[in-house]
Formats: C-alpha cells, sequence, structure tokens
C-alpha cells in the first residue's frame, strides 16, 4: 500500500534495528485519512470470504479494525489488556508478551460477544515476533470461530512472527512489509519477492 509506505518513510522514526516509531499517524496519533484508506485496502483484501467479526487488541489496533469494519459492515472486538469492573466473568483469556513493553499480559475479551458461528478476521496494527496475533488466535480458537486471515498495517519481516504464522497455514495479509532498519533506513519487501513467496 503505497500511502502507507510514503507515511513510513516521512514520519516514521527508526529508534533501532529492531524498533520503528510511528506515533505520529498510527499508535498515538492518528491519521484518519490513512486509516480510512487502510480500513478500504483490508476490506478489499479480504473481500467475499463472509467474514462476520473483526478481532483486535488494545489499543492500536482499534482505529484499523474500525474502518475496515466500516467498510465491511461487520462489528469489531477489541482484546482487553486488563478486566475492568465491567468485564470480569466469563471470558475467553490469553497471555501475550510485549516485546516493545518487555511486559506480559493477559488479554480477554467476552464469552458472549464470539461463538463458533463467526468468521473472524484478526487485525493488527504491527507485527513483529507474533505473540499478540498468537494471542488473538488463542482466544479465536477458544470460541470456536473459524478464522478467515489476519491483516497487519505494518509487518516487519526481518522478526519471525510473519513466517511462523504462515507456516502454520494462516492467510497474512500486510499492508507494509519492512525488511529491514538497519542503519536508521527502512527497508521495503518489493512487491515482486512477495509475489514469488506466494
Amino acid at each position: 500500500m503505497e500511502k502507507l509506505k510514503e507515511k513510513i518513510m516521512k514520519e516514521g522514526q527508526v529508534l533501532s534495528d529492531d524498533v520503528l516509531k510511528v506515533d505520529t499517524f498510527l499508535n498515538h496519533q492518528l491519521d484518519p485519512v490513512l486509516m480510512s484508506e487502510i480500513g478500504k485496502e483490508f476490506a478489499k483484501r479480504f473481500e467475499g470470504m463472509g467474514i462476520t467479526k473483526i478481532v483486535t487488541i488494545e489499543s492500536s489496533g482499534i482505529a484499523p479494525s474500525v474502518m475496515a469494519g466500516l467498510e465491511m459492515q461487520v462489528p469489531v472486538l477489541f482484546a482487553r489488556k486488563k478486566k475492568s469492573l465491567t468485564l470480569q466473568d466469563d471470558l475467553y483469556t490469553a497471555s501475550v508478551y510485549s516485546f516493545t513493553k518487555q511486559e506480559k499480559n493477559q488479554i480477554c475479551i467476552g464469552r458472549k460477544f464470539l461463538n463458533e458461528q463467526e468468521k473472524v478476521l484478526i487485525i493488527d496494527d504491527f507485527l513483529a515476533k507474533g505473540q499478540a496475533a498468537l494471542g488473538l488466535i488463542e482466544l479465536v480458537k477458544q470460541s470456536g470461530a473459524e478464522i478467515a486471515g489476519i491483516g497487519i498495517v505494518i509487518e516487519k519481516e526481518f522478526q519471525e512472527g510473519g513466517e511462523q504464522l504462515r507456516k502454520i497455514g494462516y492467510r497474512v495479509e500486510s499492508l507494509a512489509r519492512i525488511k529491514s532498519l538497519k542503519d536508521g533506513m527502512v527497508t521495503f519487501k518489493k512487491e515482486e519477492e512477495i509475489i514469488h513467496e506466494g
């Protein structure tokens, strides 16, 4: 997705060989126009798959998921990282380790929102080591729902998450695939490499 790549090149900050900061448009401040385009792109890529619900994780996965849900006309369900007074019992739960925050979280969703009749699209902002996606997969599996695919805004190709999910057999659609962040430079995976891979 060219608009997203342009935004990453213009506003993204490479903090290290592993960390890309995109807080000006994706995971702190949001660019609604870009989020709308991202939603349309996910809807296009997963068109005709009979998706009934989008599942994501708070908080950075919510904006792209809502925009995709708007396009696809389906509800969006987000996993919480902390239980609240109104979300205590009757939950699907999974454990997720965040390498960025260096902490483990119990994520949960209410059982009443997901069941075996659903066909789910999982969406998240980043894919690096795949821990958040695996946690969401675990929650969906507990419900008996079918997973149609996984939509990712930015995938860090040089980390193992994407390869791991594809090996398991999941369809992973990433809108921007980063090959490297070495020497402070963002290098994207070329389209022809993606075509030959699949």
